[in-house]
């Protein structure tokens, strides 16, 4: 009982509009809602504990065919809103972008996978190491997560990379560079790596990371929010929040903007999913393909982590984080499912996870229909 009267409170709230209009049936036929009471109390149960102001964007793709929905915590209740085009930091999805661009490279005959970068820098790396495009695309090049001379402790909070330039990059490199032993961590989660990558094919091509990203990703698949440049969808951006609810600043990537600084909807996301589907795709496919494993349930492509599901089908995701946002993108293949969530959750806020949670669990809604 208390469920059932759960599921109509909230297809109440988040059916209603900004007016809540309370008959909660009339407006999910005005508006051809889609979603299942199974779907709507998943989204409730997960967004409940955000504070107000929070925004989400959902996109569903279920057997190919998009959904848009929206929502937004106003005063303690949740209302639906148009958000679709409306543009969120997607952090570390940031990296599926870079290994595409790696992608095209590579079937341009540009680079090859297993060729170390070293070549396409001035000076030599300490100690001479060496570093591969796939090693970097993969996080399996031993490299931490940031380099050592990025102190988060003593930079700004509110915009931890926007000061690492690529003279600190070049120095790092050459005198401070240390890299884990392989044979005890064969898979290194390394922001610094897919930032270092970007940045790499930035020199190759003697361009800036935005135009390569325009040039062979949004342009291709016309993908017009898809950016590094505020500027350009500020008019149209989602205000990130802190922990508390409270405004924060964008974050900068200088960089690493290759690792975690793009900025999409859920519109442009949803299509390049659906780009994602198509077989003849051979770029997009590349990225998807195993080059090593995680865990007994999780490998890795270029970018993408591929998980085993329960029933032992394979999906690629990539989840996101930042100081005022978090970001979930999910994707079944053979189905042609997937799940796109945007939000101003800040990576910082203790229940951030439930953004990942709420993906993993609409698309598992997904493979059961």
């Amino acid at each position: 009982m208390k469920n059932s009267l759960l599921s109509i409170i909230f297809l109440c709230l988040f059916a209603c509009d900004t007016n809540r209009i309370p008959y909660a049936k009339d407006m999910l036929d005005r508006e051809t809602n889609t979603l299942k009471p199974d779907q709507l109390n998943l989204i409730f149960d997960n967004s409940k504990v955000f504070p107000d102001n929070t925004q989400l964007a959902i996109g569903i793709i279920a057997n190919g065919k998009t959904s848009f929905y929206g929502i937004k915590r106003e005063n303690g209740a949740l209302i639906t809103v148009k958000n679709a085009k409306k543009v969120f930091e997607i952090g570390s999805i940031s990296k599926v972008f870079t290994a595409t661009l790696l992608a095209n490279f590579i079937v341009k005959s540009k680079v090859f996978l297993n060729e170390p970068i070293n070549t396409y820098w001035d000076n030599p790396f300490k100690a001479d190491k060496k570093l591969t495009f796939k090693n970097l695309a993969n996080h399996t090049s031993g490299l931490p997560r940031l380099p050592s001379n990025l102190d988060l402790l003593s930079v700004d909070q509110d915009n931890p990379y926007k000061d690492y330039d690529a003279k600190k990059l070049d120095f790092y490199l050459t005198e401070e560079m240390e890299m884990a032993d392989e044979t005890e961590h064969p898979y290194l989660y390394s922001n610094l790596g897919v930032g270092l990558l970007g940045f790499t094919l930035s020199k190759i091509e003697n361009s800036s990371y935005e135009a390569l990203l325009q040039t062979y990703i949004t342009e291709k698949f016309n993908m017009p929010q898809t950016t590094t440049l505020r500027n350009i969808v500020a008019s149209n951006m989602v205000q990130g929040q802190g922990p508390n609810g409270k405004s924060v600043p964008n974050w900068d990537l200088n960089v690493l903007v290759g690792a975690g600084g793009i900025l999409s909807s859920v519109t442009d996301l949803s299509t390049f999913a659906l780009a994602q589907f198509d077989a003849s795709q051979v770029t997009l496919a590349l990225t998807r393909k195993k080059t090593a494993n995680v865990d007994e349930r999780t490998a890795v492509g270029l970018g993408w982590h591929i998980v085993k599901n329960d029933k032992g089908h394979h999906w690629v995701s990539h989840s996101g984080g930042t100081g005022g946002y978090s970001s979930s993108m999910l994707l079944d293949i053979t189905d042609k499912n997937a799940v796109i969530i945007l939000s101003n959750v800040s990576g910082f806020n203790d229940s951030a996870g439930n953004i990942e949670a709420l993906a993993f669990a609409l698309m598992h809604t997904l493979e059961a229909e």
